[in-house]
Formats: structure tokens, C-alpha cells, sequence
């Protein structure tokens, strides 16, 4: 730890300085006995604000940070902290003999322990605060002394998470300083916690100004876990979340409450799920994905009934499955969900007697998303997506939840109410199928879908197959419009009565002829749903 040299602060002789450890945080988890324990070690604590009320009032000795630099706290207390000797006791090197003479004659202490997390700028932000209260937050004093400290890091032990106090502790009372390797990781952690803070104030002023593509885009994610491997074993994989609770329910915050660590796969397959589930909160809805599919989705009264109408449109692929339902799972679910072998399953709640019956699944990853999942006005906010390419990164607007469709009948024969209905549900579902997408329907539940094809005819052709004698009578969804009137052909010959599609090719009369032909009524939406 640099200034400690060869003898730990207990052992510090009065012709020695004292070694200083600055403390100023704004999470006070576990300040206390951590600065209890630095006492104990020898060290002379140095405080600003409501940390060093709050070691005062626990009877912590601690000198303020404007006695030590012999300046006053001024502006308010915006500038408490910027002064020489602060930063010069931060950035001071024991090992170069001219940083040593001018510290000496400047009367400027080395600090040996910085401790400091930053103003809760994104807390104030969620809270609604006002554009002034907000910006008060916006911390300057911090950053500095944390990046000073973690530029120094030969010499200065940065912390910056609680977490890290009882192993900082630990590590003192053994060795009486922290290792070089230690002080790496700290520093490390040190300015991803500033360059995060900093991202989280860019983005909040790029949103205000309604700029969702500023010219710099910084995205910043703490880490959840650490992943057996990426999508393959040979893969390395780690799952992040935002830094801000989001107000819709997300994969990211949920609560896992029981089975194996999560696996890459599961996490994209559980989004899938729940991205799709999201599209139904009026009613009871069950979604059965595998490989980023939908294999299975149904509404219904009941939630049990939902989920088993959902599990029968294709037994084979929900086996292994990812389920999603948007109702808490009681018992009689529970039994349900316990018949088939399933990898996790995400819903708003759990009572106390469907856990009971799920325990028995010891591998089984149950999800808990919340309440919110269960509201019958649940919808994703509109919000970014960003996938990474070689070199850059994409970022767009989600693909949001639409309000009722604004369509437009162009057949000779507009749809029935029913038929309307399932062009509804089917339209909701396609754009959850990966593109070309082609899905059929009823008014409650998906009957057959096909997707992922370079060929909008060949998953026409897929789905026709999966379907067989169920899809007579159905509706027929195309997340993008028909090339050619051959895709539609097989939907009619496949037994569908209705289509909804975007339109906008250069053979859409050819198209809305053919509808005609096969006595289907055919709606135009204007939006493509590509789901690359």
C-alpha cells in the first residue's frame, strides 16, 4: 500500500506521519465496522458530509476533510474535496524522491485508503426528480478523488463497492497492507465504476434532448453472473444487466428461485418468452419457447388451460421447452408445468403450494418477474436494442407492443369477427417468429408457425406441414409482405381463410387477386415485423 512501507499503521511511531484513509460515500453499507476496523489498523480517517455524520454519531473518530486541508467547505459544499491536499496526497509517489521533497514542503499528507462511491445520480433521475435536483447530483468531487486514487494504485487502495470492505479488512489486519494484485482488481473496478457513472449522465442529457443516437453512445451494464460457457462449451460467457431497474418486467431483473445456474441459451430463450408473452396482458396467455421459437402459445380463462392448450400444439418441441405465463403459477399449474421436462420457467409470482410442487423439479429455473407481468395493461416501454457486430454495434427502437391495428380490408370479402380475431392474435405472435415468418392462428392460440428461411414459400410450406388438418378454418400471418403469390397459395391450400401482411410489393394486386380467388380475406397492416 505504498506509504505503510515496512511497518503496518499499529506499529506507526509518533515521529511518523499518521497513514490517512479518506472515507465519503453515499451508499453507507457497511461504513461502520469498516471504518472501525481501519482504526483499530492505525489509520487517521478523513470525512466529508453525511459520512462523516454518520461515523460521528457511531462514535468513530474522523477529522473533516476542511480541517485537514485548512480550506472551507464552500459553494454550497460543491467544492469540498478538490484541493492539493487532497489530490496531492492521492497522486503523491513514495518511491520518486522529488514527489516526496514537494509533498514535504507543500505540508500535504499522503492518503493511503480512499473509500468513495458517488452520488446516487440514477436513483434522483428514477425518482422523478426535477431537471435542477437532478443535476445537483451529478457528482465532481468523487470522480476526481477515484480516479486519482486508481491512477495512483501502486500507492493507494481504491474502494469503491462495499463488498469489497471485509475483504480490504481482511487483507490489512494479515499482511498489514493490500497486495499489488489486489490493488489492480480495485482499480480496475474502479474506473468501470466512473466510466458507468459518467455513461449513466450522458445518457440521461442524450434523453432529454430527445437524441436517442447521440454521436458517442456509451452503454454501461453491471455484471450478474459469470456463465458456465457462451452458447457452445468452447465459449466464454458472462450476463449483464442495466445499472437502473427498468419499470417493465426483464429476464435481467427477475428473481431466480430455484434450479441449475442459467445457461446463455436459457436467458435469450427465457426473452424470447417473455418478450412474447408481454403481447397478451388481457388475458391469461401460456408461450412455450424452443431455440428462439414459439412452439406453443394460447390464451385462455384459466392459466392451466392455457399453458396445456399451448404444450399440446407440439408436444415434441416442448419438451425441453422455456415457458412463460403471465398469471401466477398456482398448484394445479405447478402440477401441470411438473408433467414434461421443461429447462425454466418465467411468471409474475409463485403461491407458497406451487413451489412446493415444483421443488420436486430440483433443475428446473424458475424465474419470478414480478408483479408487473400480471397487469393487464403490462407493456414493454419503448426502448433500445442494440446487437454487436464485428467492429460496431447496431442500436434501434425495440419493436414495441402496437396499439389496435389501423388496417385496411383489400379483398372482396372483408373478415369475420372471428376471423378478425385470430388475424389479431396471429399478427401479435409473427413478429416473434424469426423472418420470413409465417404464422397461422386461431383467435386463441398459435396453430403452426415457420420462420428463418431464406424462402417465404419454404415456411409456408414448414408450417403447412407442422399444422396438417388444424390449420383449416385458420389465419395466416406474414411478418413482411409476398414476393409472389405462391406463399399465399400454400397458406389457402393449407386450409387458412384469412391473411394479414404489411403489402407494399410491386405485386400486390397480383396478391389481393389470388386472396380473391381462393375466397380469402386479405387486410394490409403498412408494418413490417422482420425479426432477423
Amino acid at each position: 500500500m505504498g506509504w505503510l512501507l515496512d511497518e503496518p499503521p499499529l506499529l506507526q511511531t509518533e515521529a511518523r506521519n499518521p497513514v490517512l484513509a479518506l472515507l465519503s460515500v453515499s451508499d453507507k453499507r457497511g461504513l461502520v465496522p469498516f471504518a472501525q476496523g481501519l482504526v483499530r489498523l492505525g489509520f487517521e480517517l478523513l470525512s466529508t458530509g453525511g459520512t462523516l455524520a454518520a461515523l460521528q454519531a457511531a462514535g468513530v473518530p474522523a477529522k473533516k476533510v476542511s480541517e485537514h486541508t485548512q480550506s472551507p467547505e464552500i459553494l454550497g459544499g460543491r467544492v469540498k474535496t478538490l484541493h492539493p491536499r487532497i489530490h496531492g496526497g492521492l497522486l503523491g509517489r513514495p518511491d520518486l524522491e522529488s514527489d516526496r521533497a514537494e509533498m514535504a514542503s507543500n505540508g500535504i499528507a499522503p492518503i493511503s485508503l480512499v473509500a468513495v462511491n458517488l452520488y446516487p445520480f440514477r436513483q434522483t433521475v428514477a425518482s422523478g426528480a426535477s431537471e435542477a435536483d437532478v443535476i445537483e447530483q451529478i457528482d465532481i468531487g468523487g470522480p476526481a478523488m477515484v480516479r486519482a486514487s486508481a491512477k495512483n494504485f501502486r500507492h493507494v487502495t481504491v474502494v469503491v463497492d462495499p463488498d469489497d470492505y471485509e475483504a480490504v479488512l481482511a487483507e490489512l489486519e494479515k499482511s498489514r497492507a493490500t497486495s499489488e494484485e489486489t490493488r489492480r482488481r480495485l482499480m480496475r473496478k474502479a474506473f468501470a465504476h466512473t466510466a458507468a457513472y459518467d455513461a449513466s449522465i450522458s445518457n440521461w442529457l442524450s434523453a432529454q434532448a430527445g437524441e436517442p443516437f447521440p454521436q458517442e453512445q456509451t452503454l454501461a451494464f453491471q455484471k450478474v453472473q459469470n456463465l458456465r460457457y457462451g452458447e457452445n462449451p468452447h465459449q466464454r460467457g458472462a450476463f449483464y444487466r442495466e445499472h437502473a431497474v427498468p419499470a417493465e418486467p426483464t429476464v435481467a431483473f427477475s428473481r431466480v428461485l430455484q434450479g441449475k445456474e442459467l445457461s446463455y441459451n436459457n436467458i435469450l430463450d427465457l426473452d424470447a418468452a417473455l418478450g412474447l408473452v408481454l403481447e397478451f396482458p388481457e388475458q391469461p396467455c401460456a408461450v412455450i419457447i424452443k431455440h428462439n421459437t414459439p412452439c406453443g402459445v394460447a390464451l385462455d380463462a384459466s392459466l392451466v388451460t392455457a399453458y396445456r392448450t399451448a404444450r399440446a400444439i407440439d408436444e415434441v418441441s416442448a419438451f425441453g421447452g422455456i415457458v412463460a405465463l403471465n398469471r401466477e403459477v398456482d398448484r394445479t399449474c405447478a402440477e401441470a408445468l411438473a408433467e414434461t421436462f421443461l429447462e425454466a420457467v418465467i411468471a409474475p409470482t409463485y403461491s407458497a403450494e406451487a413451489l412446493q410442487v415444483l421443488a420436486a423439479k430440483k433443475n428446473l429455473r424458475l424465474l419470478e418477474a414480478g408483479p408487473a407481468l400480471a397487469s393487464t395493461s403490462a407493456r414493454p416501454r419503448s426502448q433500445l436494442e442494440a446487437r454487436s457486430v464485428s467492429g460496431g454495434l447496431v442500436l434501434q427502437d425495440r419493436d414495441a407492443v402496437e396499439p389496435p391495428l389501423e388496417w385496411k380490408v383489400v379483398s372482396k370479402r372483408a373478415p369475420t369477427p372471428e376471423e378478425e380475431r385470430a388475424l389479431r392474435f396471429a399478427w401479435r405472435v409473427c413478429k416473434h417468429v424469426k423472418s420470413n415468418a409465417i404464422v397461422f392462428s386461431n383467435a386463441s392460440k398459435l396453430l403452426a408457425a415457420g420462420g428463418g428461411q431464406t424462402s417465404r414459400v419454404d415456411s409456408a410450406k414448414i408450417a403447412a406441414g407442422r399444422g396438417g388438418e388444424a390449420l383449416k378454418g385458420s389465419a395466416v400471418a406474414s411478418d413482411a409482405f409476398f414476393p409472389f403469390r405462391d406463399g399465399l397459395d400454400e397458406a389457402a391450400r393449407a386450409g387458412a381463410t384469412c391473411v394479414i401482411q404489411p403489402g407494399g410489393s410491386v405485386r400486390d394486386s397480383e396478391l389481393i387477386a389470388a386472396a380473391d380467388e381462393h375466397g380469402m380475406a386479405m387486410v394490409l397492416t403498412g408494418v413490417r415485423h422482420f425479426r432477423h
